[in-house]
This record gives structure tokens, C-alpha cells and sequence, in this order.
């Protein structure tokens, strides 16, 4: 039998070490929201890939779609011969997103490749350069959207200048004593000092940030950088790529506040586990670039396009922005039962929209002091116990839970009770 330490041996020796890995864990199998790795070990899978996997691991009508797409053909590039799964996916997601007006999408592969063309598209349409992004945020790693991402370690460090033009507001987190008042004031102040916002593109800003810690955009701020780019002409917008497909109980996460960006960017669990990412814009502005300054050779592949659209189709059948209510529910409260407990670990602001949900490990309860060697301990106390956990956060000593939103409820909660050992003090 092949051991994971045998594997990851062959991996030191082959992969570059700026892959890091939040375990040593190979994989063999998985199904819904459990996965079996190479010694036939079973996990519970509160990571989901990172937010990929929404609708589960192989669920069966996205592997029927990809079957069924195999057959017809794999690969002829958008950019030569077009295929009718692409049309229908742009056309389904531009009828669901809240974009003002008639919508067009374009289909990407990545998540960073996605804002690089958001950029790419809001300056095209402005005729300006100038780019704002939020500290925590994270828009990807190639070097535009590693430019905007609002955190240097480990994504900015040793890869030299960042292309220019790109400039930082504090993101409001209040117990981290940033309020809305705050970074609206630091906006003011950057377009006094620092930049004009006649020079502004666009505002890129993440509903409920990712990497960042799972801090949710206020209403308020939202409603606020609405109002500014309407009266100064910048393009607002919204990166969904962890917050969207339901993953916080409407389908983009910016729904919540009521506004109405100017452009999406989307990825990570649209496909259900295939590399496809899109830009979905209001229609004028997605024109504004012109023929043959958009595209990619594997962007929008037919096999990724096809379980896109089944992905569509698992959640309205199965009612998935309602079940991620319902389990975002029982881990909330799962969690407010588990803070201030004696016999665990001080854990504090537990937040969060429908199923994206994170909490802090802190130093003292009550407290907002990190700890992030405790929160590594959990995720590796959960591991050693059956449970795949990931931490994120400026700080990392935030605790983030991505399970399927097709998981049961005992899946749910035998994760959740993996999770209360694992915070244990003594364990």
C-alpha cells in the first residue's frame, strides 16, 4: 500500500516548495462531503477545496454532464470554434446576477485570472488606470490581482514590485477597531493625498472577504462605495469567487446588501470542481473592450462549461440557498454553545453569512487578542481526528468552515463534534 509519508516524499523531490499545503493528506476518493485518502483513512471535508465544492465532491449530475460533454468533444478553443455550453451558461448567469440592466459574461479559468480582466475590462470602459482594493483582501496570485490582494505574507514577499496604481483602504473590521467611519475617512484622505478619484477605475472589494478572515462588507460601506462610484464614474466591483454560489445563502453574497455592482467576478465552486471562472458585467461596460483583447486558450472549456450548467440546475432541484441557511444555522449555533467553555480553547466573534462561517482563536475569552498557534493546533488535532479544517485570516488565527452544502446534517454535525475535541484544552 502506498503511505502518504511515501508520497510526499516523491512530492518534496518533484513539486517546488512555494506550493505550501494545509496537510500531508493524498486523497484517493471522495464522495459528497467525505474523502478516503491513500491508507483508506475517511475524512470529513469542512474545507471543501477551498469553497469549490458547494454542491460536493462528484456529484452525480455534474459527473453526468461532464460524461456526456466527453462524448462530443473536450477542447477547440472559444477563440476558434465556439460551442453552444458556453452561450447558455453566460446566458443563465447573466438572468441570475444582480447586475443593473442587461448583462454579459465572459469565461475565464481561474479566480485571479478573473479580476485581472475585471481590471482589464474597468479600465478599458473609463479610460483610466488607477485600481482601489481593501487590506485583507485576496484577489489571486498572478501579478495584477497579487497587487490588489491586501496581505504581503506569504502572497507578495520576494516576487518584487507590484504593478502600479493599485492602492490600499482599511477593511472595517470592528473588533480589530477599523469601523465603516474609519476606512471611509482613509478613502477621502487617499483621494486627497494620493490619488484623484477622476483617475479610479474601479473599487474591488470582496462581500464577505476569504483569506482575509470571513469578515463580512457592511451594508453601509457597500451602499457607500455605491454612491461614490456613481457620482465619480468608477466601475464597483464585487469578487465572488469564495463568497458566491450560494455559499452564504443567496447566490452572490453581495445580495445581502441590496447593492448592485457593476461587475462580478466568479469562480472556484460555478464548474463543482473543474477549473472555470467568469466576469459578469453590466453589458455596455463588457463591450468596451475590443475584439481579441479578451479570451484564453482554455477559457470557458466545453467539459467546464457543461458542469457549470449542471451545477445551476443541483441547486435549484435541491433547493441549495435555503439548505446553506439551514446548516449555516446549526454550525452557528453549534459554535455560540462552544465559546466561553471552560474545557476549550477561548474562541470569540464567531460570524458570517449562511454557510460561510469562521471564528477566532484568542488569547483570553472576552478578548480580541490572536492566537494563531492555537489555531493551527485545532485544524491539526481535527485532522489527526478525521476532520479536514483550514485556518485563513491577517493574523491566521481564524478558523474557516466550507463543508458541502449538499452534507447531511449528521455529516454536519459529527464534524462539529471532531471540532469540540479537537479546541479541548487538554486534549
Amino acid at each position: 500500500m502506498t503511505t502518504n509519508a511515501e508520497l510526499f516524499e516523491r512530492r518534496r523531490a518533484a513539486v517546488p516548495n512555494g506550493v505550501s499545503h494545509a496537510t500531508n493528506v493524498f486523497a484517493a476518493r471522495a464522495e459528497n462531503a467525505e474523502v478516503w485518502d491513500v491508507e483508506g483513512r475517511r475524512y470529513i471535508d469542512f474545507a471543501g477545496g477551498i469553497g469549490v465544492l458547494n454542491v460536493g465532491h462528484r456529484h452525480p449530475t455534474v459527473v453526468a454532464a461532464v460524461k456526456d460533454q466527453l462524448e462530443r468533444s473536450m477542447h477547440t478553443c472559444w477563440q476558434v470554434l465556439l460551442y453552444e455550453p458556453y452561450v447558455a451558461l453566460a446566458e443563465r448567469l447573466n438572468k441570475i446576477a444582480p447586475i443593473a440592466g442587461p448583462a454579459k459574461t465572459i469565461l475565464l479559468s481561474t479566480g485571479a485570472e478573473a479580476c485581472e480582466n475585471a481590471v482589464k475590462i474597468a479600465r478599458a470602459a473609463t479610460k483610466r488606470s488607477a485600481i482601489l482594493a481593501f487590506s485583507g483582501a485576496f484577489h489571486g496570485r498572478t501579478m495584477m490581482a497579487m497587487a490588489l490582494t491586501g496581505k504581503v505574507a506569504p502572497y507578495k514577499q520576494a516576487f518584487g514590485p507590484m504593478p502600479a496604481e493599485v492602492f490600499h483602504v482599511p477593511f472595517p473590521v470592528e473588533h480589530y477597531g477599523v469601523s465603516v467611519k474609519d476606512s471611509l475617512r482613509a478613502l477621502d484622505t487617499l483621494f486627497k493625498s494620493d490619488v484623484a478619484p477622476t483617475s479610479v477605475a474601479a473599487i474591488l472589494i470582496e462581500p464577505v472577504q476569504g483569506e482575509g478572515g470571513f469578515h463580512v462588507a457592511p451594508t453601509e460601506l457597500l451602499q457607500a462605495l455605491r454612491k461614490l462610484c456613481d457620482t465619480h464614474g468608477i466601475m464597483l466591483v464585487a469578487d465572488e469567487v469564495q463568497s458566491g454560489f450560494g455559499r452564504t445563502g443567496k447566490m452572490f453574497a453581495i445580495e445581502h446588501s441590496g447593492v448592485k455592482p457593476d461587475m462580478i467576478t466568479i469562480a472556484k465552486s460555478l464548474a463543482g470542481g473543474l477549473p472555470l471562472a467568469g466576469v459578469v458585467g453590466r453589458a455596455e461596460i463588457m463591450d468596451a473592450v475590443g475584439p481579441g483583447g479578451l479570451g484564453g486558450t482554455y477559457a470557458g472549456n466545453p467539459l467546464a462549461c457543461a458542469a457549470g450548467l449542471a451545477v445551476l440546475d443541483v441547486f435549484e432541484r435541491e433547493k441549495l440557498l435555503e439548505r446553506s441557511v439551514a446548516i449555516g444555522a446549526l454550525i452557528q449555533s453549534r459554535l455560540e454553545t462552544l465559546k466561553g467553555g471552560a474545557d476549550l480553547l477561548p474562541i470569540n466573534a464567531i460570524r458570517g453569512r449562511g454557510c460561510m462561517i469562521a471564528f477566532d482563536l484568542v488569547r483570553q475569552a472576552g478578548e480580541h487578542e490572536p492566537d494563531a498557534d492555537a489555531a493551527k493546533r485545532v485544524t491539526t488535532r481535527a485532522l489527526q481526528q478525521g476532520l479536514v479544517l483550514l485556518t485563513c485570516g491577517v493574523y491566521a488565527n481564524t478558523v474557516r468552515i466550507l463543508v458541502p452544502l449538499t452534507a447531511s446534517d449528521a455529516i454536519v454535525k459529527e464534524g462539529l463534534d471532531i471540532m469540540e475535541r479537537a479546541l479541548m484544552r487538554n486534549d
